[in-house]
């Protein structure tokens, strides 16, 4: 009998040994490098999946979506239907709940105007009358919408970065970023974030030199991680400014394939359709013959926060001087290319877009970039009043490719973000849309060391 007590004990200990060694240790600091902005502002034009993430540590979205598609409440405390068109969402306080019903109003005003405005487009008013009754808002559909949840989670519906706890950590100063003890879905279990912008070289410097934990957009590395390409860039071009052939020139000019893996910044992926191969598999198309007309002189507007889009800019330049345009070249802040976007100024432009991970909404906001607003009251209620799922998705899909001859875009590739993670460091998630959850990170312990926690 006591030999069996024994036993049980060492087995015990040993279960107890195992579950605290596999339990992730509150406490610590990571270091992590990126080659991006130092700072991330505005939710609206935080479009590349680096900038979402950066975002998402100070200000988040009222949800997440999980990789199963399960909807999962982030800034908001509850998320719920009343009824089948009416969404009731609890924020933890007055204050979130205002900010965030102003957030979405500008978004859908003339002022903030955003292609991802669309994701607001089912409610009654199209987002521009939300109202917060102390922390909750109650959203009342226009139309039968199941997709709504998943569209609300979109980084771009997040609210401004403010000194209000809205995300996971606070700015600390100097690139140090503090966990938010109150964060609804509970505190991060680093206690700090060190961030350092710099650039592909840097990245590499600081990897290499063992400076930093975490490496945030980096590009195809064996030990890389990515996430799936919701990063959408198209050549968006003026139907009145330009012949009717435009399209079947760069179609006949431009090889995705080529473009891809030689210009664009990898993890990427050729993007034959309307929608990335993500949320449309389909085979590429076949190239058209180049049409024949007298010589023309266009202005291509691009990102010039974006090394890959000047790249491909250029290239596109040389492509299509060989089907008779003389293409100038200019370059834009974001800021300045969505308004002369919003404002129709413009002959060609490349346009790139955080699409949601969600046909139905993706294609929502696809038809408003290219300037069809008005399809949105058509196509939109038609998808919504399918109830289930996969037929609802399948049908967004069908629209995709019915829609895309017609429409002034030209689908070029898609992108995603590639991450490194030290051995030390743990609990790597990332969301349906591609993006990591860098407040679930933790340091390991030291090898042969037992974990502590607390709470």
């Amino acid at each position: 009998m006591m030999l069996r007590s024994a036993l049980a004990c060492v087995v015990l200990l040993s279960s107890m040994s195992a579950l605290a060694a596999g339990r992730p240790r509150y406490g610590g600091e990571l270091r992590v490098a990126h080659a991006g902005p130092p700072e991330v502002g505005e939710p609206a034009l935080a479009d590349t999946p680096l900038e979402a993430t950066l975002l998402g540590l100070l200000s988040r979205p009222v949800c997440r979506v999980s990789p199963e598609g399960a909807v999962r409440p982030e800034l908001a405390r509850e998320l719920s239907r009343p009824t089948s068109q009416a969404v009731r969402i609890v924020l933890p306080s007055p204050t979130a709940a205002s900010a965030m019903a102003r957030a979405w109003m500008r978004l859908s005003s003339t002022e903030g105007a955003s292609p991802y405005r669309a994701l607001l487009f089912p409610l009654r008013g199209e987002g521009r009358q939300v109202a917060a009754s102390g922390a909750t808002l109650d959203l009342m559909l226009a139309f039968p919408w199941p997709d709504l949840e998943r569209a609300l989670c979109h980084p771009a519906l997040a609210a401004p970065v403010s000194s209000a706890a809205f995300g996971p950590f606070s700015a600390a100063g100097r690139g140090a970023l503090g966990a938010q003890t109150a964060w609804p879905q509970g505190r991060p279990y680093l206690d700090r974030l060190l961030l350092t912008a710099t650039d592909d070289r840097g990245l590499a410097r600081l990897w290499s030199s063992r400076q930093v934990q975490v490496e945030l957009d980096v590009g195809t590395e064996t030990d890389a991680v990515a996430g799936a390409a919701f990063y959408a860039t198209y050549l968006a071009f003026s139907p009145r400014r330009l012949p009717a052939d435009f399209r079947q020139a760069v179609e006949s000019a431009i090889d995705r394939e080529d473009l891809t893996r030689l210009f664009v910044r990898a993890p990427a992926v050729p993007m034959p359709h309307l929608l990335p191969p993500s949320l449309l598999q389909q085979g590429p198309r076949p190239r058209p013959t180049a049409p024949a007309g007298p010589p023309r002189s266009v202005t291509l507007l691009y990102d010039a926060a974006l090394d890959d889009q000047r790249a491909v800019a250029e290239r596109i330049q040389v492509k299509l001087h060989e089907r008779g345009y003389t293409v100038a070249l200019e370059p834009m802040s974001r800021a300045a290319l969505r308004a002369r976007w919003a404002s129709g100024d413009f002959e060609l432009m490349l346009h790139a877009l955080l699409l949601p991970g969600v046909p139905g909404p993706a294609l929502g906001v696809v038809l408003d970039a290219a300037g069809r607003r008005d399809l949105l009251g058509v196509e939109l209620p038609a998808i919504g009043a399918i109830a289930d799922a996969g037929a609802r998705d399948a049908r967004a899909r069908e629209r995709a490719l019915a829609l895309a001859p017609t429409l002034p875009l030209v689908p070029l590739y898609a992108q995603a973000m590639g991450l490194r993670l030290a051995p030390e460091v743990g609990g790597l998630k990332l969301d349906a849309q591609g993006l990591p959850a860098l407040d679930g990170l933790f340091l390991l312990p030291p090898e042969g060391a037992v974990p502590g926690g607390r709470p």
